[in-house]
């Protein structure tokens, strides 16, 4: 992706993030992890679906807690956990 049309986009439209509802916040326990690891995801500004480099930071069962930047602007968002793809050999649900 280039980063122009990202910062265009994201400009534009509104970074989406998973509901409480959507990440049985209530039911589901989150891990964090100390040392985030590197991925490749699916996120969404508005209508627009754009994969970017992101460290996963959090997740449970279902999906995975992501940060990424877009110019010298840090995002944070939640997206299922298929949505994500491990960079360097390790797996979004990883711990060590």
């Amino acid at each position: 992706m280039d980063k122009r049309i990202l910062q265009r986009i994201a400009a534009d439209h509104p970074l989406q993030s998973l509901t409480d509802a959507e990440l049985r916040k209530n039911a589901l326990p989150v891990t964090r992890d100390p040392r985030p690891k590197p991925c490749r995801a699916w996120v969404r500004f508005g209508p627009h679906a754009l994969q970017v480099d992101a460290v996963v930071v959090v997740w449970n069962d279902v999906a995975c807690g992501i940060q990424f930047e877009v110019g010298d602007k840090e995002m944070r968002c939640w997206v299922w956990a298929n949505a994500v793809t491990p960079v360097n050999g390790h797996h979004a649900t990883e711990s060590n």
